[in-house]
């Protein structure tokens, strides 16, 4: 790793690895509440599914806290898309929740996409930062995994339980990146 690259991960990414660590917990924690839900549409689902994304949103407000804090590193714009569409989701998933499983799916399949896209993007921007692959891998995944959610919810019998292996999968993504952050750091 460059020397120039030093001061962005000897300030900025511990923080980041901190909240990835964070983010992986979460991720999986909610996995396997969804699945002990079944999957089907009750208040514990409800609640969880419309969890996600503020958690998302509550995760890219300190991310950028963060990137701010360090005068070495610029916040990614993504970021603040990444807000305003993980909010959108929140809102949508809620009324797509008195629509049913379908509905919920369509939504969720959407936000998958364009935060895929926007994590995509993201890591590509940090890429020098280092721990940044598993991000990109993660977020083009989700975009594929969007699409899914899509065509699931044409199907005979749509369910939520994929979702929780969606978001089990991130949280994975997210522990590797956390991983690789820590190495970035010794490294310098």
């Amino acid at each position: 790793m460059s020397t120039a690259v030093a001061p962005v991960v000897a300030g900025f990414a511990p923080a980041l690895r901190r909240l990835y660590f964070v983010r992986f917990a979460f991720a999986i924690v909610w996995a396997a509440l969804l699945l002990l839900t079944g999957g089907s549409i009750g208040a514990v689902t409800a609640v969880l599914v419309v969890l996600y994304p503020l958690v998302d949103v509550a995760a890219a407000v300190v991310d950028a806290r963060a990137s701010t804090s360090d005068s070495t590193v610029s916040v990614p714009r993504g970021l603040y898309l990444n807000i305003a569409i993980s909010v959108l989701a929140a809102i949508g998933l809620v009324v797509a929740l008195t629509s049913g499983v379908p509905a919920v799916l369509r939504v969720w399949g959407a936000w998958a996409v364009v935060a895929g896209v926007i994590q995509l993007v993201v890591g590509i921007s940090r890429r020098a930062l280092g721990g940044q692959w598993p991000m990109m891998l993660s977020g083009g995944i989700s975009v594929f995994a969007g699409t899914g959610f899509f065509l699931m919810a044409a199907g005979p019998e749509p369910t939520l339980v994929n979702v929780a292996g969606y978001a089990a999968l991130g949280g994975i993504f997210f522990l590797a990146s956390a991983l690789r952050l820590g190495r970035s750091a010794q490294v310098n």
